[in-house]
């Protein structure tokens, strides 16, 4: 039987600011993410859904939550990774994002994935920042 959790999953981040979408006279500072989800585990994974916490620079908390990344619901094989880019636009010119991906290991067969045991992979927070912002 393999071996599916937390442990198994690698996420990995790079961040960039995006001046051409980014207002700063309009507090609108617009960043992308590029997050790759490495399965080191010996059997296959499912991400089912996201939670982030989004904090700006004065502290303010957003969060959301939804079905899979990217309107997909990934099944990630041994050995292998998934890899997508999203955004987040802050009022401010730094902040930190961070959260969990909740994941369930993905048999060879057809079996849904709500009725797997679910687990949880933690996001290690990591920093929105403007290029000056910190200087």
């Amino acid at each position: 039987m393999s071996e599916s959790g937390p442990d198994q999953v690698h996420i990995d981040v790079q961040t960039t600011y995006l001046p051409s979408h980014s207002n700063p006279e309009e507090a609108q500072y617009t960043f992308a993410y590029t997050i790759s989800i490495s399965n080191l585990g010996d059997g296959p994974v499912q991400l089912l859904s996201r939670h982030w916490q989004i904090t700006d620079g004065n502290g303010e908390v957003q969060e959301v939550r939804g079905a899979g990344v990217v309107g997909e619901q990934p099944v990630i094989e041994p050995g292998r990774y998934f890899r997508y880019t999203s955004g987040a636009t802050l009022p401010t010119p730094v902040g930190y994002m961070q959260g969990e991906y909740t994941m369930v290991p993905a048999g060879e067969t057809a079996v849904d994935p709500a009725a797997q045991p679910a687990f949880e992979v933690p996001i290690p927070a990591f920093t929105l920042h403007t290029p000056t912002a910190l200087n």
